[in-house]
């Protein structure tokens, strides 16, 4: 029942995410830590992320702005490395803490601001894609950052998947030859594999299907409330082991 429940729940992230145009990690990654420790989630995110944006570059294959893919893609790719290397050397004791405030803070801003943008140049672009990688490879969730940086070029939203699909699959390529080399992925864990491939197939395809059906700024509210929900949960949920540590300390 709970790998029922799990794969069911990946498929409603892999849905929110591809028409959401963030990614399915930024839903995925807190799911997935009800499940398994951080160090299996940072795994089976970035091998399932590898699977996700395939599919994606197959039914999106004729958008994708090859400019901005090598604007974000290049530095998302070296700084992932980096945060994924960071991920096997730094102690994980705060980790559901430091992404459920990011998600908080994350979600907050862009409800209260639903007109922020950063500037659409080459010099923001590199920057974001070097933030977004750095998160996606240390806390296994960098869309969000990706998104807000691609939202300033006002792409139509079938362009801005498209693209934003071609800069992950290098960033989880990269970070998946790190976490797998460093037993992230351990043997017991090989069976959710070919789940994910179903789910990232069965999850993208209804996504674009929706995508073309629904308000699209009424739905990126609905899952900004979503992502704010999912990160006070988070935070409430992990901050009570530490509160209770330390009333005994």
């Amino acid at each position: 029942m709970l790998i029922a429940l799990f794969v069911l729940l990946a498929i409603v992230a892999e849905i929110i995410g591809t028409v959401g145009g963030f990614g399915s990690s930024l839903f995925f990654v807190p799911v997935a830590q009800f499940f398994f420790d951080m160090k299996t989630v940072l795994g089976i995110t970035a091998v399932f992320h590898v699977f996700s944006n395939l599919v994606k570059l197959i039914l999106f294959r004729k958008t994708i702005d090859l400019r901005l893919t090598l604007l974000f893609g290049i530095p998302s790719i070296l700084f992932v490395i980096l945060g994924a290397w960071l991920a096997t050397k730094m102690s994980f004791r705060f980790d559901q803490i430091i992404l459920a405030v990011f998600l908080i803070v994350f979600s907050s801003i862009l409800l209260a601001f639903p007109d922020l943008k950063v500037r659409a140049n080459a010099q923001s672009s590199v920057l974001g894609g070097s933030v977004a990688g750095l998160l996606a490879g240390y806390i296994g969730t960098g869309g969000a950052i990706r998104g807000l940086s691609l939202a300033a070029y006002n792409l139509e939203k079938n362009l801005f998947v498209g693209t934003s699909a071609a800069i992950d699959m290098g960033v989880d390529l990269s970070r998946s030859i790190i976490y797998v080399k460093s037993g992230f992925i351990t043997k017991e864990n090989y069976y959710l594999i070919p789940m994910l491939v179903v789910v990232s197939v069965v999850g993208s395809y209804i996504g674009k299907l929706l995508l073309g059906r629904i308000n699209q700024e009424s739905f990126r509210k609905i899952v900004l409330s979503l992502i704010l929900i999912i990160g006070i949960v988070m935070l409430i949920r992990s901050a009570i082991p530490f509160v209770n540590a330390q009333s005994f300390s």
